[in-house]
């Protein structure tokens, strides 16, 4: 291993802008994460940007497992990728009326 290397980088230590509970999506600049503890404002806690979560999607969509998906800023998945940031794909397909759905973070900032 590199002698400067720092971390993996799938765990990092991140500042709370909200209060913030463990399993929230939460969005630092352009990287998503999801929150493993919570948090209040002000206060460190550590985002998970890799994986697979259960989110909450908008419910009037139906996405396609492998279809990409985005954060909006109603703290939600959405397809919709105008004036949102990319988080991943599904993992799962959810239909129409579902709240939640499976993503696979993709762990970079786009």
């Amino acid at each position: 291993m590199a002698g400067n290397k720092i971390q993996e980088g799938r765990f990092l230590t991140v500042i709370a802008t909200a209060a913030v509970l463990s399993g929230q999506g939460v969005m630092v600049g352009d990287l998503f994460g999801v929150a493993m503890g919570d948090a209040a404002i002000g206060e460190e806690f550590e985002i998970d940007t890799a994986g697979v979560y259960e989110l909450p999607k908008d419910t009037s969509q139906d996405i396609g497992q492998g279809d990409k998906v985005y954060w909006a800023a109603s703290g939600s998945v959405t397809s919709e990728a105008a004036s949102n940031t990319l988080i991943g794909c599904a993992a799962y397909a959810a239909g129409n009326g579902v709240a939640d759905i499976s993503v696979r973070l993709n762990g970079t900032v786009i």
